[in-house]
């Protein structure tokens, strides 16, 4: 099902699934961006790590969704797809067929200027249509690549979407992008890892279950919650360019 991990190993990617699932219902979005930077410490080939996470986002988001459907701004929505999927296609191609080193220097240079907006309070802001379409479309590319486009996406989404539908209305978004991208991986023979998503499916639960609970807090003290995630990502984000820096001047002596 996965790499011969050991067990310490183990136990560390059953809290980062915690996390993740925890981050997706918690914020509504960035259970990828601030999961998958965390899984490339122990395997560093995000093409194990983004089928699982898809299938848990599936299951997730249509689970949330099942009564919520009505909540959503469809308007907005079919509006905002004709600038997020196209690049979101290209970006899958991108992520099967880049290297492995390229791909998480990108993930962690996206996590990094995620984690210092945050930090310091620097919100990604749009004030122009044309801005917007921009955000919207290299939101959805970074998305197709490495599922970590989110943020991006949000900045627009919440200028244009009532906070009331936001969140229901976030999680067909990602449910369209990771339909569109777990069907290419499978025209594209990616290994899905199925049994290891149902495996870690439990486990995840109990992030989701967490997040669930805890939204409206987190939502009341959105600032504060954001400023200590994004000094984790900086750590995280830094360590991980040190580590593949360190990979790279390697392999060329």
């Amino acid at each position: 099902m996965l790499p011969d991990f050991s067990l310490h190993q183990m136990v560390y990617i059953a809290l980062v699934f915690v996390w993740t699932g925890f981050v997706r219902t918690g914020l509504g979005f960035g259970g990828a961006a601030l999961g998958l930077p965390l899984m490339l410490f122990v395997h560093n080939n995000p093409l194990l790590w983004l089928p699982i996470i898809g299938v848990h986002l599936l299951f997730f988001s249509g689970l949330t969704l099942l009564n919520r459907l009505h909540n959503v701004d469809w308007q907005y929505l079919r509006y905002s797809s004709i600038y997020i999927i196209p690049p979101a296609i290209i970006g899958v191609f991108g992520l099967v067929n880049l290297p492995v080193l390229w791909l998480n220097t990108l993930i962690y240079s996206v996590t990094l200027f995620y984690g210092f907006s945050w930090l310091l309070n620097r919100g990604i802001e749009s004030r122009h249509v044309w801005a917007d379409k921009g955000l919207l479309a290299l939101g959805g590319y970074i998305a197709g690549i490495s599922l970590t486009g989110a943020p991006l996406m949000v900045a627009v989404y919440m200028r244009n979407v009532s906070k009331y539908k936001l969140r229901d209305t976030l999680f067909v978004l990602w449910f369209i992008l990771v339909s569109m991208k777990m069907t290419m991986f499978i025209a594209l023979s990616v290994n899905l890892h199925f049994l290891a998503a149902l495996t870690l499916l439990p486990i995840a639960a109990i992030g989701h279950i967490l997040g669930l609970k805890t939204h409206n807090y987190i939502m009341r003290n959105d600032l504060l919650f954001k400023r200590w995630i994004g000094g984790g990502l900086v750590a995280v984000s830094v360590l991980g360019l040190w580590q593949l820096a360190g990979k790279h001047a390697k392999d060329l002596l």
